[in-house]
């Protein structure tokens, strides 16, 4: 349950960094308790897309990774990211991102940034 938790912190935290950022991803809601329960649930389903989607979708682009040298990552986060952003408008959640290319300068933003706070918070797992 803990490593759930930092998961999913760590997750909310690489996507605000990431709206921050980017003009191209936006979050809106009518306060601040709104952006922040809308942000969470974004990223529980961002974590959720990451466990279930994004291991089938690199077993399957496996041969890509190897003629591409792991480049194919890139394309593979930005692929999760959009989809995040396509089941968050299918839940009415106020999260959107603006095609491909923000898609993965998004994605390689919330990778570094969710390693960093990996490595801040604490989880003993």
């Amino acid at each position: 349950m803990k490593h759930f938790l930092v998961k999913t912190l760590a997750n909310a935290a690489a996507l605000a960094v990431a709206i921050w950022l980017l003009n191209g991803i936006t979050l809106t809601g009518e306060n601040t308790g709104r952006k922040v329960l809308t942000l969470i649930l974004v990223a529980l389903i961002f974590g959720l897309v990451n466990f279930l989607v994004k291991p089938v979708v690199k077993v399957l682009s496996f041969p890509l990774f190897l003629l591409t040298l792991g480049l194919i990552t890139l394309v593979v986060n930005a692929l999760m990211l959009l989809l995040t952003s396509w089941l968050a408008g299918k839940a009415d959640l106020a999260f959107h991102v603006d095609g491909f290319w923000t898609a993965v300068v998004g994605g390689v933003i919330i990778s570094i940034v969710s390693w960093a706070m990996h490595i801040v918070l604490p989880d003993k797992d």
